[in-house]
């Protein structure tokens, strides 16, 4: 039998896996038929940062829900808490106590102020960093401070307290939860099972309520705690695999202090968030590091580093689109030299309530599959004002001016969409239009607004882009893009 360099793995269950060793017999056969496999491990000798991720004997585990000994449960959950109670960070959602005259410990909030108030935090900071939700948090549960005050609001008012988060049907979810748990006259769900009904509410948002809120014995598992587990087990697996995905849950379960669930699972995400990061952990201050497989594997073998838990994932490759968005202005004067901020309006449109940023306000735009020109851009813009809107150059409107502003390209989770801009100034003939007069100017499908209220709105970051640029252009003065009055193309 020949020493084998490095072990391989074979899934079995979960992330079980068993190692292969190889006689000197296939040794020969191996080479031939695993040449890049080799090439990888030649140059991980050489270059750490190319290396494959290896899994050592050590690493070699059984059934994930036995993972953790007795007495490593005991020691994590005590030199976790000991760790948080020193550490924890002041954030305006968790709990504070203070003492009573006879000495007791009291919640400063009843149980269901404290789960909403968990609830809304726990939904700001997914995927956001926690020193920009403080401020929205805070401003947040000033305005709607119960769970009464919320499901009185309206989504426009949601989604204006909400601009610049993202993500905005979690916002969404945040007020139909709070209507549903309001309109049943029930109390606030105080169990996971109960909590999943809620729409918006998740396995972790639940486990997270549920936990910290109610004090239920239940786990919470997030980013960040499942590289927390991941590094403290040298677990090599796909972390967004489901199976694995339902095993660190187990896991995350055996582990929570049934005493004081809530602050453990608090603690572990503190830890993943503050001390053991993504590419810097802070190992010498972890207070888990004598249970930690990773640094222990990292410390016996130089081609380890506790980065490598959990596996990188490839994210999946962004769908690329396009779209063209006119700032359409309704003037009161054909002089431009006569057009000021106070006798303009701009039209903002109400996006479906459906799809990607659902029922919110935007300029008129159309999204396309592929680049297109400027002509066929200013065709395609032309054909949705006249469906729309009823304008319709030169038969109830003219055209003062119409320019290209600029070009920006704006990243969504799954999208990268590149967005043209420009500014299309319109004289209504007859000084109004039957679609705008007064009676219908505000209805829920689409808005005539001055600069003033644009800016009090809550808009997307997308959508306060393209009217900053706006705003900037018309500042600078007029580009060469101007289409000259002689030449203004009618809208088809």
């Amino acid at each position: 039998m020949v020493a084998f360099p490095f072990y391989l793995p074979f899934p079995t269950r979960g992330i079980e896996f068993q190692t292969a060793l190889i006689n000197s017999s296939s040794w020969s056969y191996f080479k031939k038929t695993n040449p890049n496999l080799l090439s990888h491990l030649s140059m991980a000798k050489t270059n750490k940062t190319k290396r494959p991720q290896l899994i050592k004997q050590e690493e070699q585990i059984g059934d994930i829900e036995d993972l953790f000994s007795e007495e490593d449960t005991y020691k994590i959950r005590a030199s976790l808490l000991e760790w948080y109670d020193k550490n924890q960070r002041d954030l305006p959602w968790r709990t504070s106590t203070k003492k009573s005259e006879n000495g007791e410990n009291v919640q400063e909030e009843e149980e269901e102020k404290r789960a909403y108030g968990v609830w809304v935090s726990e939904v700001m900071l997914q995927q956001t960093r926690v020193q920009t939700v403080i401020d929205y948090y805070n401003r947040w549960m000033l305005k709607w401070p119960t769970l009464q005050h919320l499901s009185q609001a309206s989504l426009e008012e949601v989604n204006e307290m909400w601009a610049g988060l993202g993500y905005y049907r979690r916002a969404r979810f945040l007020l139909e939860g709070a209507k549903m748990i309001v309109a049943e006259g029930i109390e606030f769900p105080n169990t996971v099972s109960a909590l999943r009904k809620v729409p918006g509410i998740g396995d972790y948002t639940a486990g997270a309520i549920a936990s910290i809120a109610f004090k239920q014995v239940v786990p919470v598992v997030d980013g960040n705690v499942v590289r927390v587990l991941a590094r403290l087990k040298a677990i090599s697996a796909n972390p967004k695999d489901k199976t694995t995905v339902k095993s660190f849950w187990k896991l995350a379960a055996q582990l929570v202090d049934p005493s004081r669930p809530g602050d453990f699972n608090q603690s572990l995400m503190e830890l993943g968030a503050t001390l053991c990061t993504p590419l810097n952990p802070n190992c010498t201050s972890c207070p888990v590091s004598s249970q930690c497989r990773a640094l222990h594997n990292s410390r016996n073998d130089e081609l380890v580093m506790v980065t490598d838990y959990p596996m990188k994932v490839v994210k999946a490759k962004q769908r690329i689109d396009f779209s063209t968005v006119s700032v359409v202005e309704i003037a009161r004067s054909q002089d431009r030299s006569q057009q000021t901020k106070s006798n303009s309006r701009v039209l903002l449109v109400k996006r479906p309530d459906e799809g990607l940023l659902a029922g919110l306000w935007e300029f008129p735009c159309v999204t396309l599959d592929e680049e297109a020109d400027l002509s066929m851009r200013r065709k395609l813009i032309d054909q949705l004002l006249k469906k729309s809107f009823k304008l319709n150059p030169p038969k109830n409107c003219n055209v003062i001016s119409r320019e290209l502003v600029g070009e920006f390209v704006h990243v969504f989770s799954h999208i990268r969409r590149k967005i043209y801009v420009e500014l299309l100034v319109l004289h209504l003939k007859g000084g109004k239009h039957v679609l705008f007069e007064e009676d219908d100017i505000n209805t829920t499908d689409w808005k005539l607004l001055d600069s003033e209220a644009i800016s009090r709105m809550g808009l997307t970051s997308a959508v306060r882009k393209v009217y900053s640029m706006v705003q900037k252009f018309k500042q600078d003065g007029s580009s060469n893009n101007s289409v000259p009055l002689r030449k203004r193309p009618k809208c088809s």
